[in-house]
């Protein structure tokens, strides 16, 4: 445009932004539910937003808000950028990048998601040895175990004295002069 090359996809400027903005630009949920609601038909025109599930939703949402930073990013770069170029920026990047956005926010969700889940699985995690290390250090549990321990040793002792003593069984397997067979 006007000689100059500009980016339509964001993450092409990651080298010229620091951390924050890198994490602002890839996490979606920075922006304000008022401001993409605001801007759904913008970037959306064709859908009807009340036939969409939760999911689909929240997923065109999220691309509305990578849409709204990309276009943050790109007048940040180039602040040269009349209205005009601004516009038909938008309207390329809306014609270009719109599954693209899509894609990347599903990804995004999904780490998201397994991330959490690992979470919370580790958590459970923890909380179950901490709560098996507080029921065996419990003086009632103690009590119980050092008898059922003794229990179990006494049974595991008497089953192994009984097969000791009964040697008259007959072996699983024969030598192959027993069978006759080679």
């Amino acid at each position: 445009m006007s000689g100059k090359t500009i980016y339509i996809n964001p993450f092409l400027y990651w080298r010229r932004f620091d951390s924050n903005t890198d994490r602002w630009l890839r996490e979606p949920g920075q922006l304000g539910e008022d401001q993409i609601r605001l801007n759904r038909g913008r970037f959306y025109p064709e859908l009807d937003w009340s036939h969409l599930d939760e999911d689909e939703s929240s997923i065109k949402d999220a691309s509305v808000e990578m849409f709204l930073k990309s276009l943050e990013l790109i007048s940040t770069f180039h602040p040269e950028l009349n209205a005009g170029q601004l516009l038909e920026v938008e309207r390329k990047m809306a014609v270009t990048k719109k599954r693209a956005f899509e894609r990347w926010v599903e990804k995004s969700f999904r780490r998201r998601w397994t991330e959490e889940s690992r979470e919370r699985k580790r958590f459970e995690r923890e909380r179950f040895w901490r709560s098996l290390s507080e029921w065996l250090r419990h003086e009632t549990t103690q009590q119980a175990v050092v008898p059922f321990m003794a229990a179990v040793f006494l049974a595991g002792f008497t089953g192994w004295s009984i097969g000791v003593s009964n040697v008259n069984c007959p072996p699983f397997f024969m030598h192959s002069e027993q069978t006759g067979r080679m």
